[in-house]
């Protein structure tokens, strides 16, 4: 059994919990730099992690407050898949990486961080980058301020959809 550790996701967990869902009220502020928002759809949009995994850590959401898969409209599903599926690309261009763990946690006993509001996770993974960091020294390195992470992104996702 591999184990993936992720303790530097603490300070996430232990702060505390902002009323309301925070991917509804994200969208609606409309400062997308400081939110992390790379891209936004009709139905879904793309928000980077705060608390990242790796470089370049995405989510999938809907606008909609749903918690379930089957709750969403046949436009939804579809344009969630469409902008995972722009996500990778994007990350592909700008950052290269050799894979991705691509996935969503339904439920709180599932692992989801926010329970209601259901999102795909999207991590851009490299060979070698799980080291000793991590393990030992229980912490993460991520070699790029979000806020570049995020202007290159927007930049890929403006490309990846006017062709």
């Amino acid at each position: 059994m591999e184990h993936l550790w992720a303790p530097w996701r603490i300070e996430y967990i232990l702060q505390p919990k902002a009323e309301g869902c925070i991917f509804c009220t994200k969208p609606d502020e409309n400062n997308d730099r400081q939110n992390l928002i790379v891209h936004r759809g009709r139905l879904c949009f793309v928000i980077m992690n705060y608390y990242p995994y790796n470089n370049g850590h995405l989510m999938v959401i809907p606008y909609r407050h749903v918690a379930d898969l089957a709750e969403l409209t046949v436009d939804e599903q579809a344009e969630l898949m469409n902008l995972v599926t722009a996500s990778t690309k994007a990350l592909r261009k700008a950052m290269k990486p050799d894979g991705f763990n691509v996935g969503l946690n339904l439920g709180q006993v599932a692992g989801a961080g926010v329970k209601d509001h259901l999102h795909f996770h999207i991590v851009p993974r490299w060979n070698g980058d799980t080291n000793f960091m991590p393990v030992t020294g229980h912490t993460k390195v991520i070699s790029q301020a979000l806020e570049e992470t995020h202007d290159m992104l927007v930049k890929e996702f403006e490309l990846i959809q006017g062709s």
